[in-house]
C-alpha cells in the first residue's frame, strides 16, 4: 500500500523557492484570471504547497491581501512633477482604471479592506500631479475624493457593461478634461 506524501512548508528544491513574491505573483495570476482574491487553499494548490506554507510569509489572509493589491496598485503609472500635470494626469487614472478593468475584482477588493497601503499609493501619485497647482490642503482633498469617485464608478461601469453600450477607457479623456478646468479654477 503506498502511502501519498503530504506537501508541507517550503518547496524542496532550487527550481521552486517559495517567496513572497512568488506567491503574490500566483496570486495576481490567479485573480485576473478568476476576478477575485484566491483563496488560501486555491492559492497554495497552484504553487503545490501546503497552505499552512503560504501562511510563513503572510501572517494571515488580510496581510497576503494587503501584499497583493499593494503590489497591484504600485503597477499603475508613476507621473512627475511636470508643467504637463494635465497630460500626467491623464496617465495617472487612465493607468488606475486599466488595471482595475484587467483585474475585475481588484475595486471590490480595495473598497472591502481595512487597510489603506494601496490607497497611499494612489494618493501619493495623484500628490505629484497636483503638485504644480498648489491646491491648498482642503481644495486637493476635495479634488482627490472626487476623482477617486468617479474613477471607481467608471471602473464599475466597465467591469458591468458586458458589451451593452460602447464604453471603453478611452471615453476618459472628455470628463478628465472638464475635471483639469475645474481644478485650474480652484
Amino acid at each position: 500500500m503506498s502511502v501519498k506524501e503530504k506537501k508541507r512548508g517550503r518547496p524542496k528544491g532550487s527550481g521552486s523557492q517559495l517567496s513572497e513574491a512568488v506567491i503574490i505573483d500566483m496570486a495576481k495570476s490567479l485573480m485576473k484570471e478568476e476576478g477575485k482574491v484566491p483563496s488560501i487553499r486555491k492559492l497554495a494548490s497552484s504553487l503545490s504547497v501546503d497552505a499552512m506554507a503560504i501562511y510563513y510569509y503572510f501572517e494571515n489572509k488580510s496581510k497576503l491581501l494587503e501584499a497583493i493589491t499593494t503590489s497591484l496598485i504600485e503597477d499603475i503609472y508613476e507621473p512627475k512633477v511636470s508643467d504637463a500635470w494635465k497630460v500626467e494626469l491623464n496617465a495617472l487614472c487612465t493607468s488606475y482604471v486599466t488595471l482595475l478593468n484587467d483585474y475585475s475584482g481588484l475595486l471590490e477588493t480595495l473598497l472591502s479592506m481595512d487597510s489603506i497601503s494601496p490607497a497611499e499609493v494612489f494618493i501619493e501619485r495623484f500628490k505629484v500631479v497636483i503638485a504644480p497647482l498648489q491646491l491648498n490642503e482642503t481644495a486637493a482633498k476635495d479634488a482627490l475624493d472626487l476623482l477617486v469617485d468617479y474613477l471607481h464608478g467608471y471602473a464599475l461601469a466597465l467591469n458591468c457593461n458586458s458589451g451593452h453600450l460602447p464604453l471603453d477607457i478611452s471615453m476618459l479623456k472628455g470628463p478628465l478634461n472638464m475635471y483639469c478646468l475645474a481644478l485650474e479654477n480652484a
